[in-house]
């Protein structure tokens, strides 16, 4: 009788966490894009990232001594609205009242009143830069507010009124649209927008710039960090490469910017499995860094190296690597850094992977410590991945209700942060796997509803991740006799990583066996039969008709066609007797370890 699997979530699954600093935030300026030719991006990457990111300026705060402030109210008479000279004096109004860390509320005032006397002012069907740049003060201003659903329809109006046409200044005004609306879609973590976004406004500096000029390589990266985040590894590498070559070009041999490159190319190596070109690129970019004398820098690769070690199973090194970026990590940053607080959770999952869980628990208690009372200048980001991460490892040495308590207080921590939405969609999901490891499958449920539900509002409804998080709803369901609702679920996530991996995936089959087993359980045999014949037949191409699996496959379906035989009374049927079988298999797949889903980088 089919039974029941647990997908398993994609590798290096990690949420789609943005880092907003707090107080003020700004969308990054793109138009460096353009205007310079050593421009620095902000990386999109969650924690190891693999090029340094660069610091946003924050507005200054509110210190009147000294400063000359704009007036609360001054006196600007707007009956001469068609007066040219009204929307510049507007919109300089607004810079300085951000640059003076005044209200941010009333710069967005003088923003929206000089887009509309730009507005005014344009000819009918002429292009007007003023009114792009107004849009782009207005829609940055809504996006320091935290308030990013009012700044994507300015963003959407911005990027019509260049013609890129009619020279580079409009090019660069479309350029800088399209960047930063996907950066504001990024924020909601609408990441599929956000690419789109981001692949326009690159092929808009294409063709101002030239495919060759180094600043297309850092939009290039900056895209291909994007697509790592929606794991979608094939384009990232392309990009990377086409990064590269662009920096070997006009950079000397060995150059930071190829260092960072290839950082970004050992972590999506390490998301295909191929651990050996990680591993050489990690070690060309660290000879880089160690040549420039950046210390904090060489650390951070070393920890890498020491995750492709553990991926190698070469332990001894990799812990040789996690104490050389430790040693270097306390004596510049200090024993309290998270940067010391990362490498202990780095060393806790080395020691439960070769059984010392006594050390492994020694070095999370360590993290834990370290995180409880953080240095200024940590953010509340940073210690929700901590306890994400240590959360993990406490569910790998099998203490679900350790790892629970963890989960909770990351999502406290970011629960009323801006743009958060994805990264806490993904702690919902972790805690509905550890809800469903202990039997509590009514909060199993609710916690996997709950994380759908933001992803469906975000837009995020086509990726992996997305139809992982389905079907682990779906088995939570049967385990409360919801059939119908199960099988919707099933059928929802077969669509979706059918379309991601294709029919012949180990997850896409894994769905294709719940759905048997559901369709069977509801009186659907003959749809029940032949799933389960189709997985079957794939199994036995691809692993062969002398393995565990294919012979648990065919007794499944053996087992099926022999009741299919009979004349069965479908109402003595029930949920608990389909599952019965199948249980431990249940069990089993289900409390596989999840990292990607736990939030591991």
């Amino acid at each position: 009788m089919p039974g029941l699997v647990s997908v398993k979530t994609p590798p290096n699954a990690s949420p789609l966490r943005i880092l907003v600093p707090d107080g003020n935030r700004e969308i990054h300026n793109h138009a460096e894009g353009f205007e310079t030719t050593n421009s620095k991006i902000r990386s999109l990457m969650p924690k190891r990232t693999p090029s340094p990111s660069s610091s946003r300026i924050k507005p200054s705060p509110d210190r009147s001594f000294g400063w000359k402030k704009t007036p609360e109210n001054p006196k600007i008479d707007e009956s001469f609205i068609d007066n040219p000279d009204l929307g510049p004096f507007l919109l300089k109004l607004a810079r300085d009242t951000i640059a003076n860390g005044e209200s941010a509320n009333k710069a967005l005032n003088f923003a929206i009143r000089a887009s509309r006397a730009f507005e005014r002012c344009a000819g009918e069907g002429e292009p007007r830069l003023e009114l792009a740049m107004s849009f782009h003060v207005v829609s940055a201003i809504y996006c320091s507010l935290g308030r990013f659903e009012e700044a994507i329809p300015v963003l959407e109006r911005a990027i019509t009124v260049p013609d890129v046409a009619k020279g580079p200044d409009h090019a660069l005004a479309a350029f800088s649209g399209y960047m930063q609306l996907g950066d504001t879609h990024s924020m909601l973590g609408q990441l599929d927008k956000s690419i789109a976004c981001y692949d326009a406004g690159l092929r808009i500096q294409m063709e101002a710039l030239g495919e060759s000029d180094p600043r297309v390589a850092e939009t290039c990266r900056y895209l291909a960090e994007a697509y790592v985040q929606a794991m979608q590894f094939d384009e990232a590498e392309k990009l990377c490469k086409k990064t590269l070559e662009i920096h070997r070009e006009h950079n000397a041999p060995a150059s930071l910017e190829e260092a960072a490159d290839r950082r970004l190319m050992a972590l999506i190596c390490e998301a295909k499995g191929d651990y050996e070109s990680s591993l050489e690129h990690l070690v060309l970019a660290s000879m880089v860094m160690i040549a420039s004398g950046q210390d904090n820098e060489v650390a951070a690769i070393d920890v890498s190296i020491g995750d492709i070690y553990q991926s190698l199973s070469r332990f001894d090194e990799a812990v040789f690597s996690y104490q050389k970026a430790l040693t270097v990590f306390k004596s510049t940053k200090g024993d309290n850094h998270q940067s010391v607080a990362s490498v202990f959770v780095h060393l806790a999952d080395l020691y439960y992977k070769t059984g010392k869980i006594r050390e492994s628990k020694s070095y999370c208690e360590s993290a834990l410590r370290i995180y409880a009372k953080p240095v200024p200048g940590t953010t509340a980001e940073e210690i929700a991945s901590g306890l994400t991460e240590i959360s993990a490892v406490y569910e790998a040495i099998n203490e679900p209700e350790e790892a629970l308590e963890l989960l909770l207080k990351a999502m406290k921590l970011l629960e009323n942060t801006p743009g958060q939405q994805s990264t806490i969609a993904g702690i919902e999901a972790q805690m509905g796997v550890m809800y469903y490891m202990v039997g509590r499958y009514v909060e199993a449920r609710y916690s996997f509803a709950s994380a759908v539900e933001k992803l469906r509002v975000s837009g995020e409804r086509k990726s992996a991740f997305f139809g992982v998080m389905l079907n682990q709803m779906g088995l939570a369901s049967v385990q409360l006799y919801k059939i119908d609702e199960a099988a919707e679920l099933f059928e929802e996530a077969r669509g979706i990583l059918e379309q991601v991996y294709g029919p012949y995936h180990p997850d896409s089959l894994g769905v294709y066996s719940n759905l048997a087993a559901i369709y069977d359980a509801m009186g659907r045999v003959d749809n029940a039969i032949e799933i389960l014949e189709y997985v079957l037949k794939v199994r036995e191409e691809k692993l062969g008709t002398v393995n565990p699996d294919v012979d648990d496959e065919k007794r499944r379906l053996a087992e099926l066609l022999k009741e299919a035989g009979k004349n069965r009374n479908r109402k003595d049927k029930s949920p608990e007797n389909v599952l019965d079988s199948n249980f431990q298999r249940v069990k089993k797949e289900v409390t596989r370890r999840w990292s990607g889903l736990g939030f591991k980088t």
